[in-house]
């Protein structure tokens, strides 16, 4: 079992123990990708769990297909899909048309924060946070007046809200 592991390693490890020349992290992650499919692995994808949250796999899915080349050049390419996709989501007209095209969306947002080098499960629970933060102190404003949320219209909210905004960034 033990012989069997280091000559996976050593074959799987070309660029230190063969005489393969990478000149990069990038390449030798192709070259292992193209070694696991020798191999007999079905998909580039496969080595995917499919338990992962649903961000997180997506990030590690475009990452993967990268691997092979599939892959935009550019952030502006990027940018422009995400844009291609909101057109497509506002023409959908069917819940399960809608939900598809959303769906598209965010994979689409999830590889345009890989090319601005940004964790996107990251980025949304920091929003979450953030979030749950302005909300609460929204309860506690209402409060101080007397009033609850609910007893409140969306615009007194919004003005709450856009208080609150103002005097985190020190404006207030």
């Amino acid at each position: 079992m033990i012989n069997g592991i280091c000559e996976k390693l050593i074959s799987r490890h070309p660029h230190i123990y063969g005489d393969v020349k990478v000149e990069n992290e990038e390449q030798v992650k192709q070259n292992w990708e193209k070694l696991k499919l020798k191999e007999g692995k079905k998909s580039v994808l496969s080595g995917v769990p499919g338990s992962l949250p649903a961000l997180v796999k997506a990030m590690r899915l475009q990452e993967k297909a990268k691997q092979v080349g599939f892959e935009w050049d550019t952030t502006e390419q990027v940018l422009d899909k995400v844009n291609e996709e909101m057109q497509e989501l506002k023409a959908a007209t069917t819940p399960e048309h809608i939900e598809e095209e959303f769906g598209d969306v965010l994979f689409s947002l999830v590889n345009y924060s890989r090319f601005l080098k940004i964790d996107a499960e990251n980025a949304l629970e920091r929003t979450n946070k953030k979030f749950i933060r302005r909300f609460q102190q929204m309860e506690e404003m209402a409060a101080q007046r007397g009033e609850s949320l609910s007893d409140l219209s969306l615009e007194q909210m919004d003005h709450l809200w856009n208080d609150i905004k103002k005097i985190e960034k020190g404006a207030l």
